[in-house]
């Protein structure tokens, strides 16, 4: 799917944002229908670390708005989505450009939706991988985020 006026224009937000320009990322595509986000973080002087290789606050903060936002934007204005919690494993060590692809399904939607069916707030784990161009993994990231409906 390819990208809208709408998500060309966030991904040029996200990528002068000072936050998240600082961790080293980029954003290099948004799907028109927030289902998908792709990034990149280079190992650079900027990310590396004192063993040379990326940094893991830059791996876990290059991670941090995505499934928030995505979900804030697929569930609609009459829900609250914040992230709630994270956690990293890292694999192996950054040595050269990562990449991490951020998709949310339909099953998950529906897996929220019948949540919230029966209760007024959920919370639903996301896990992305950091990979080199090759497809290694080199980190992954578990991402909880917070969804509730807005009371009416």
């Amino acid at each position: 799917m390819s990208e809208s006026r709408e998500t060309f224009l966030q991904k040029l937000y996200f990528n002068f944002f000072p936050c998240y320009r600082a961790c080293g990322a980029e954003v290099l595509y948004i799907a028109s229908d927030w289902r998908t986000i792709k990034i990149k973080l280079a190992l650079t002087w900027l990310t590396k670390n004192y063993v040379g290789t990326i940094f893991g606050g830059s791996l876990f903060s290059a991670t941090d708005p995505m499934y928030m936002i995505m979900l804030i934007k697929l569930m609609g204005k009459d829900y609250i989505v914040w992230d709630k919690a994270a956690s990293i494993k890292f694999l192996k060590p950054g040595a050269t450009t990562l990449f991490a692809t951020f998709s949310v399904s339909d099953e998950d939607l529906a897996d929220i939706h019948e949540r919230l069916s029966t209760s007024k707030k959920t919370e639903k784990t996301f896990t992305v991988v950091l990979v080199d161009k090759d497809g290694t993994p080199h980190a992954e990231v578990e991402r909880l985020v917070y969804i509730r409906r807005k009371p009416t």
